[in-house]
């Protein structure tokens, strides 16, 4: 398969601070990478170094092959579409109108949006499921469904990656089930590739039971811990180490002998 992105060697830190060090991963077409670990270890900051929105200190990432540098800043936009944890809008607009926000990096600075454009945030919002909210203000939706309009925003950019930055926080258990669902039929359908941030390593057990190619990244301490399967990464001696709880890691079988993996936490060490 192509390799979308690399990260090799990578380290970052502030004037005061070694925020990450020696952080690599690749992630090839099609693949979602599920980036896991403790608050403050160093997720978000390695997300805004791979958009270029930070420069990394040491190390290198490439983009289809090319170093993240080569490209304009226009040009980042147009091949890395972002779902952010928290997104806010002052004005009244449409849902329509902020999935067609996606398109900003491929109109001219004076650009009007054209036929193709509409075509593509129309496709993107009826691929995720909320053509019924295609008027409605955005001010005035759930949070189920504001997560559901930033990712067809994302869409709309028909970028080769998306990058998340925890999209299911503060949703509750059935929009977190709705939102992971739309993302496994857009990875079998679109074959897109995902590098998502996430507090809950049960995601990466998901996507896996869904049949998607997927990894886990386990962060802590400002290195990458372990990579790979979830099913080697996300054992109960990682989260043990990593997140200073003691779990134990379930696998049940379907009737069809599929096989569902899940977690129970027992408590804090």
């Amino acid at each position: 398969m192509e390799e979308i992105l690399k990260v090799s060697n990578l380290s970052f830190s502030y004037p005061s601070k070694n925020i990450f060090s020696e952080v690599s991963f690749s992630l090839r077409k099609g693949e979602i990478i599920c980036l896991m670990g403790p608050n403050g270890c160093g997720k978000t900051t390695l997300l805004d170094n791979i958009m270029a929105i930070l420069h990394y200190d040491k190390g290198e990432i490439t983009l289809m092959g090319k170093p993240i540098y080569n490209y304009k800043r226009r040009e980042i936009a147009q091949n890395i579409a972002y779902v952010p944890q928290i997104h806010n809008v002052v004005f009244p607009y449409t849902v329509e109108q902020v999935v067609m926000m996606g398109r900003t990096a491929h109109l001219g600075y004076f650009g009007e949006p054209g036929p193709k454009d509409i075509e593509y945030c129309n496709k993107a919002i009826e691929k995720v499921g909320i053509s019924h909210l295609a008027k409605k203000p955005y001010s005035q939706l759930s949070g189920g469904e504001v997560k559901l309009v930033l990712l067809a925003r994302a869409l709309s950019q028909n970028s080769p990656l998306i990058v998340m930055d925890e999209p299911t926080t503060n949703l509750d258990f059935k929009n977190i089930l709705l939102f992971l669902e739309t993302i496994v039929d857009l990875s079998k359908k679109e074959n897109i590739s995902i590098l998502m941030a996430t507090h809950s390593p049960e995601h990466a057990f998901f996507f896996q039971s869904k049949g998607i190619v997927v990894k886990a990244a386990l962060m802590s301490n400002g290195i990458i811990k372990d990579f790979g399967e979830p099913e080697k990464v996300i054992s109960e001696e990682n989260i043990k180490t990593v997140y200073g709880v003691n779990a134990k890691i379930n696998t049940e079988y379907t009737e069809n002998n599929h096989k569902i993996r899940s977690i129970t936490l027992l408590g804090t060490i």
